[in-house]
Protein backbone atom coordinates (compact mmCIF):
# COMPACT_ATOMS: atom_id res chain seq x y z
CA UNK A 1 0.00 0.00 0.00
CA UNK A 2 1.34 3.54 -0.82
CA UNK A 3 2.47 5.33 2.12
CA UNK A 4 1.82 9.36 2.12
CA UNK A 5 2.24 11.96 4.46
CA UNK A 6 0.19 15.32 4.27
CA UNK A 7 1.73 18.06 6.19
CA UNK A 8 -0.62 21.10 6.68
CA UNK A 9 -1.69 22.84 9.54
CA UNK A 10 -5.83 22.81 8.42
CA UNK A 11 -6.60 20.13 10.45
CA UNK A 12 -9.97 19.90 8.93
CA UNK A 13 -8.95 20.07 5.57
CA UNK A 14 -6.21 17.12 6.75
CA UNK A 15 -9.10 14.50 8.32
CA UNK A 16 -10.90 15.14 5.19
CA UNK A 17 -8.07 14.56 2.79
CA UNK A 18 -6.93 11.66 4.67
CA UNK A 19 -10.15 10.08 5.10
CA UNK A 20 -10.53 10.49 0.67
CA UNK A 21 -7.46 9.16 -0.09
CA UNK A 22 -7.42 6.33 2.28
CA UNK A 23 -10.91 5.16 0.64
CA UNK A 24 -8.66 5.65 -2.75
CA UNK A 25 -6.11 3.26 -0.99
CA UNK A 26 -3.70 4.76 0.31
CA UNK A 27 -1.51 4.99 3.85
CA UNK A 28 -2.01 8.63 4.96
CA UNK A 29 0.12 9.94 7.94
CA UNK A 30 -0.60 13.47 9.01
CA UNK A 31 1.81 16.27 10.89
CA UNK A 32 1.00 20.20 11.27
CA UNK A 33 3.95 21.86 11.13
CA UNK A 34 7.10 21.56 9.36
CA UNK A 35 9.18 20.45 11.76
CA UNK A 36 6.71 17.22 12.54
CA UNK A 37 7.08 16.64 8.73
CA UNK A 38 10.83 16.58 8.88
CA UNK A 39 10.53 14.32 11.91
CA UNK A 40 7.85 11.86 10.10
CA UNK A 41 9.98 11.65 7.10
CA UNK A 42 12.67 11.14 8.50
CA UNK A 43 11.07 7.80 11.14
CA UNK A 44 9.33 6.18 7.76
CA UNK A 45 9.40 4.84 4.28
CA UNK A 46 6.87 7.50 2.61
CA UNK A 47 6.33 7.47 -1.16
CA UNK A 48 5.27 10.83 -1.56
CA UNK A 49 4.55 14.12 0.24
CA UNK A 50 1.90 16.49 0.33
CA UNK A 51 3.53 19.71 1.29
CA UNK A 52 1.33 22.71 2.06
CA UNK A 53 3.35 26.17 1.69
CA UNK A 54 2.10 27.88 5.11
CA UNK A 55 3.36 25.67 7.91
CA UNK A 56 3.84 26.55 11.18
CA UNK A 57 7.48 25.93 12.69
CA UNK A 58 9.32 25.53 9.58
CA UNK A 59 7.43 26.80 6.17
CA UNK A 60 7.04 24.73 3.45
CA UNK A 61 9.68 25.93 1.46
CA UNK A 62 12.01 25.17 4.52
CA UNK A 63 11.08 21.31 4.59
CA UNK A 64 11.43 21.08 0.94
CA UNK A 65 15.21 22.65 1.39
CA UNK A 66 15.78 20.94 3.97
CA UNK A 67 14.22 17.78 2.46
CA UNK A 68 16.00 17.97 -0.34
CA UNK A 69 19.94 17.63 0.68
CA UNK A 70 18.70 14.42 2.24
CA UNK A 71 15.95 12.60 -0.46
CA UNK A 72 14.46 12.54 -3.39
CA UNK A 73 11.15 11.64 -1.82
CA UNK A 74 8.53 13.10 -4.41
CA UNK A 75 6.96 15.89 -3.25
CA UNK A 76 3.26 17.68 -4.33
CA UNK A 77 3.23 21.46 -2.83
CA UNK A 78 -0.19 22.84 -1.82
CA UNK A 79 0.14 26.21 -3.28
CA UNK A 80 -2.91 28.94 -2.70
CA UNK A 81 -4.99 29.24 -6.00
CA UNK A 82 -3.45 31.67 -8.28
CA UNK A 83 -0.01 32.27 -6.57
CA UNK A 84 2.19 31.79 -9.77
CA UNK A 85 5.46 32.85 -7.18
CA UNK A 86 5.04 30.02 -4.25
CA UNK A 87 4.34 27.49 -7.87
CA UNK A 88 7.48 28.77 -9.43
CA UNK A 89 9.53 28.85 -6.07
CA UNK A 90 8.55 25.42 -5.00
CA UNK A 91 9.49 23.85 -8.81
CA UNK A 92 12.47 25.66 -8.36
CA UNK A 93 13.65 23.77 -5.24
CA UNK A 94 12.94 20.62 -6.26
CA UNK A 95 9.17 20.04 -6.09
CA UNK A 96 7.28 17.41 -8.53
CA UNK A 97 4.30 19.20 -9.15
CA UNK A 98 1.99 21.42 -7.44
CA UNK A 99 -1.76 21.93 -6.92
CA UNK A 100 -3.82 24.90 -5.35
CA UNK A 101 -5.87 25.36 -2.71
CA UNK A 102 -8.63 24.73 -2.23
CA UNK A 103 -8.23 21.49 -4.04
CA UNK A 104 -10.43 18.55 -5.56
CA UNK A 105 -10.01 15.13 -3.74
CA UNK A 106 -10.45 14.01 -6.91
CA UNK A 107 -7.73 15.94 -8.64
CA UNK A 108 -5.27 16.05 -5.92
CA UNK A 109 -5.64 11.66 -6.22
CA UNK A 110 -5.09 12.14 -10.09
CA UNK A 111 -1.96 14.63 -9.51
CA UNK A 112 -0.77 11.36 -7.11
CA UNK A 113 -1.04 9.37 -9.40
CA UNK A 114 0.85 11.05 -11.80
CA UNK A 115 4.00 11.34 -9.96
CA UNK A 116 4.33 8.00 -8.46
CA UNK A 117 4.16 6.71 -12.04
CA UNK A 118 6.78 9.20 -13.27
CA UNK A 119 8.76 7.18 -10.16
CA UNK A 120 8.50 4.26 -12.42
CA UNK A 121 8.83 6.11 -15.52
CA UNK A 122 6.12 4.31 -18.08
CA UNK A 123 6.92 3.31 -21.71
CA UNK A 124 4.96 4.17 -23.92
CA UNK A 125 4.77 1.10 -27.02
CA UNK A 126 7.71 2.21 -28.96
CA UNK A 127 9.85 2.44 -25.74
CA UNK A 128 9.57 -0.73 -24.80
CA UNK A 129 11.57 -2.32 -26.86
CA UNK A 130 14.22 0.39 -26.02
CA UNK A 131 17.61 -0.14 -24.36
CA UNK A 132 17.09 0.27 -20.47
CA UNK A 133 20.49 2.36 -20.05
CA UNK A 134 20.10 5.76 -22.74
CA UNK A 135 23.57 7.18 -23.88
CA UNK A 136 24.05 10.45 -25.08
CA UNK A 137 27.50 11.93 -24.74
CA UNK A 138 28.66 11.76 -21.18
CA UNK A 139 25.16 11.30 -19.86
CA UNK A 140 23.93 7.86 -18.91
CA UNK A 141 20.34 7.45 -17.80
CA UNK A 142 18.68 3.84 -16.58
CA UNK A 143 15.18 3.39 -16.79
CA UNK A 144 15.52 0.48 -14.51
CA UNK A 145 17.41 1.54 -11.49
CA UNK A 146 16.55 5.60 -11.91
CA UNK A 147 19.81 6.45 -11.99
CA UNK A 148 21.47 9.43 -13.73
CA UNK A 149 24.83 9.87 -14.70
CA UNK A 150 27.15 12.63 -15.88
CA UNK A 151 30.05 10.87 -16.44
CA UNK A 152 31.03 8.55 -13.77
CA UNK A 153 29.56 10.82 -11.60
CA UNK A 154 25.73 10.19 -10.13
CA UNK A 155 23.47 13.56 -10.53
CA UNK A 156 20.34 13.60 -8.03
CA UNK A 157 17.28 14.84 -9.80
CA UNK A 158 13.49 14.13 -8.75
CA UNK A 159 11.32 12.20 -10.47
CA UNK A 160 10.05 14.60 -12.66
CA UNK A 161 12.76 16.01 -13.94
CA UNK A 162 14.14 12.23 -14.66
CA UNK A 163 11.02 11.96 -16.60
CA UNK A 164 11.33 14.63 -18.57
CA UNK A 165 14.95 13.84 -19.37
CA UNK A 166 13.63 10.51 -20.26
CA UNK A 167 11.71 12.36 -23.28
CA UNK A 168 14.01 14.43 -24.37
CA UNK A 169 16.88 11.37 -24.70
CA UNK A 170 14.17 9.40 -26.17
CA UNK A 171 14.42 11.91 -28.98
CA UNK A 172 17.68 13.75 -28.86
CA UNK A 173 18.16 15.99 -31.99
CA UNK A 174 14.09 16.16 -32.13
CA UNK A 175 11.72 18.79 -30.70
CA UNK A 176 9.29 18.17 -28.48
CA UNK A 177 6.66 20.34 -27.77
CA UNK A 178 6.04 21.78 -24.08
CA UNK A 179 2.02 20.46 -24.63
CA UNK A 180 3.69 16.90 -25.10
CA UNK A 181 5.91 17.17 -22.43
CA UNK A 182 3.16 18.28 -20.35
CA UNK A 183 0.93 15.49 -21.26
CA UNK A 184 3.68 12.97 -20.33
CA UNK A 185 5.55 14.22 -17.77
CA UNK A 186 3.03 15.82 -15.71
CA UNK A 187 -0.48 13.97 -16.26
CA UNK A 188 -1.98 16.77 -17.06
CA UNK A 189 -2.82 19.37 -20.64
CA UNK A 190 -0.51 22.33 -20.95
CA UNK A 191 -2.72 25.33 -19.00
CA UNK A 192 -2.24 29.00 -19.96
CA UNK A 193 0.46 30.92 -18.16
CA UNK A 194 1.65 27.52 -16.57
CA UNK A 195 5.41 27.44 -15.98
CA UNK A 196 6.09 23.93 -14.69
CA UNK A 197 7.81 22.46 -17.39
CA UNK A 198 9.94 25.39 -18.18
CA UNK A 199 10.85 25.39 -14.57
CA UNK A 200 12.00 21.78 -14.21
CA UNK A 201 14.15 22.39 -17.87
CA UNK A 202 15.72 25.09 -15.74
CA UNK A 203 16.54 22.59 -12.89
CA UNK A 204 18.03 20.26 -15.62
CA UNK A 205 20.08 22.59 -17.27
CA UNK A 206 21.96 23.63 -13.89
CA UNK A 207 22.35 19.93 -12.57
CA UNK A 208 23.62 18.83 -15.96
CA UNK A 209 25.68 22.09 -16.96
CA UNK A 210 26.70 22.69 -20.52
CA UNK A 211 27.75 20.48 -23.40
CA UNK A 212 31.60 19.77 -24.45
CA UNK A 213 30.93 22.59 -26.58
CA UNK A 214 29.82 25.05 -23.78
CA UNK A 215 26.39 25.27 -25.40
CA UNK A 216 22.79 24.17 -23.17
CA UNK A 217 22.29 20.68 -23.41
CA UNK A 218 18.48 21.21 -24.01
CA UNK A 219 18.01 23.67 -26.35
CA UNK A 220 14.88 26.12 -26.35
CA UNK A 221 12.47 25.63 -29.58
CA UNK A 222 10.50 28.40 -30.65
CA UNK A 223 7.22 27.97 -30.51
CA UNK A 224 7.33 26.59 -27.04
CA UNK A 225 9.32 23.20 -26.89
CA UNK A 226 12.80 21.93 -26.31
CA UNK A 227 14.73 19.49 -27.89
CA UNK A 228 18.23 17.35 -26.78
CA UNK A 229 21.08 18.35 -28.72
CA UNK A 230 22.35 15.37 -30.08
CA UNK A 231 26.11 14.43 -29.51
CA UNK A 232 28.43 12.13 -31.53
Amino acid sequence: MTHLLIADDDIELCDLLQDYLQREGFRVDLAHDGQAAIQNILNHNYQLLILDVMLPQKNGFDVLRELRQQTDLPVLMLTARGDQIDRIVGLEMGADDYIPKPCDPRELVARIRAVLRRIRVPLGDSERTAPKTIRIGDIALNTLTLDLFKGDKRVEVTATEFSILHQLLMRAGQPISKEDLTQRCLGRRLMPYDRSIDVHISNLRKKLGPASDGQDRIRSIRGGGYQYIAID
